[in-house]
């Protein structure tokens, strides 16, 4: 490689609950650079969910979050002239950002008054193992498993 690899930024623990992963989720809410906008909306859902459930809303943050992230994934291989899915495994950074952008996009394409209660109801349906974003994660474990005869061409 002729360059050298980019440094690792080094993301701080939100104010609130003081953790990494709450920012990391927070940067991916986050529209053209309105970050104190995306820290209300996620502030405002966890509320929401611990009034709906009664629990600490942002352990079953993490619970959605850990229901919806994905283990496997399919990668289009072309090998002599075909095209294969091939199931791989996912890098568990690659696999957080997967899991954080499915719960996020699916949340943006409820019909709710506020993204505040869109995030809310979305987080909810995951941690129960329901909902859009969790859908996703089941279809694309069982493309993978349609696909398992094609893992000796793992690259």
């Amino acid at each position: 490689m002729r360059k050298a690899k980019p440094k690792k930024r080094i993301i701080l623990p939100d104010p609130k609950f003081n953790e990494v992963l709450v920012t990391k989720f927070v940067n991916n809410i986050m529209l053209k650079g309105k970050k104190t906008t995306a820290y209300n909306i996620f502030y405002n859902a966890i509320e929401i969910v611990s009034e709906r459930t009664k629990e600490d809303g942002l352990e079953i943050w993490k619970k959605a979050l850990a229901n919806v992230t994905p283990n496997v994934e399919v990668r289009s291989r072309r090998i002599g002239g075909a095209t294969f899915q091939i199931p791989s495994e996912i890098r568990p950074d690659r696999k957080q950002s997967m899991g954080m952008k499915s719960l996020i996009g699916y949340a943006r394409k409820r019909n709710e008054k506020s993204m505040a209660l869109c995030l809310a109801s979305e987080i909810i349906a995951a941690s129960k193992e329901e909902g859009a974003a969790f859908k996703r994660k089941e279809d694309i474990h069982r493309m993978a498993e349609a696909n398992k005869a094609f893992s000796h061409f793992r690259f």
